[in-house]
């Protein structure tokens, strides 16, 4: 499942870098924490590895 956008590749890449103990659980807060007790290592790194060009900072809400 690819990032819908910049904020939420960072968030994926901050709950990745958790899962694989490079940073703490604790550091985590809003979207990385939930993403880190929802999804698999597979998922998330499948999300972070997304291509930056053309995704606006922030989803839209619709």
């Amino acid at each position: 499942m690819p990032a819908k956008s910049k904020s939420q590749q960072k968030a994926a890449g901050a709950a990745l870098s958790a899962k694989r103990g490079d940073t703490k659980k604790s550091e985590l807060q809003g979207a990385s924490r939930s993403m880190y007790e929802s999804m698999s290592e597979k998922e998330l790194d499948d999300m972070a590895s997304t291509k930056r060009k053309g995704k606006p900072e922030h989803a839209s809400s619709s």
